[in-house]
């Protein structure tokens, strides 16, 4: 995949149906990936943030034992419409519905216990519970929705920054 098959990105106001999308999605998904999940499946990412603006793509987290054990899942997304790509391999195995250039759906494998399962999680949490947080991330992602259009990879890069403060500030909340 490369940045030409990228389509732009586009904020959106917040979509009601997004949780039904997402729970339609997770029905099929746990039967298709019913050999490898440890856990439940959950929807991330800005849609699963009521209020929050946000591409129209639903974000869906599936835990698995471990990567290389999950392997075989690949094939069996690839059957029922997904379309694997090898982004931050060492992490997740990373899939998109229907096509790069079109995408309804992002789907993340990751090891339950592993640190991108408890940060999205922290993230979309602090985010549904802080207004105030909400509106600044809400604030900082159309700033760079414009800014960077055309380069997806650089719109989620600089949105790091700020999750790590959130993780951060999050982190330490939770260990007082």
């Amino acid at each position: 995949m490369t940045d030409t098959d990228d389509a732009p990105v586009r904020i959106v106001s917040y979509d009601a149906s997004w949780p039904s999308s997402f729970e339609a999605e997770r029905a099929v998904l746990a039967n298709v990936l019913e050999a490898w999940l440890v856990g439940s499946i959950e929807h991330v990412g800005s849609t699963a943030v009521p209020g929050l603006a946000a591409k129209p793509v639903i974000d869906i987290m599936a835990p698995v034992g471990d990567l290389d054990a999950s392997r075989p899942a690949i094939a069996a997304l690839t059957a029922v419409g997904y379309c694997h790509f090898p982004y931050r391999p060492e992490r997740m195995h990373w899939f998109c519905k229907p096509s790069p250039a079109f995408r309804t759906h992002h789907l993340y494998l990751v090891p339950h216990d592993g640190p991108t399962w408890r940060e999205r999680l922290l993230f979309r949490d602090v985010l549904r519970a802080r207004p105030d947080i909400l509106a600044e991330y809400a604030a900082l992602k159309q700033r760079l929705a414009t800014l960077h259009e055309f380069d997806r990879e650089t719109y989620t890069d600089a949105k790091s920054p700020f999750v790590e403060r959130v993780l951060g500030m999050a982190s330490g909340l939770i260990r007082e």
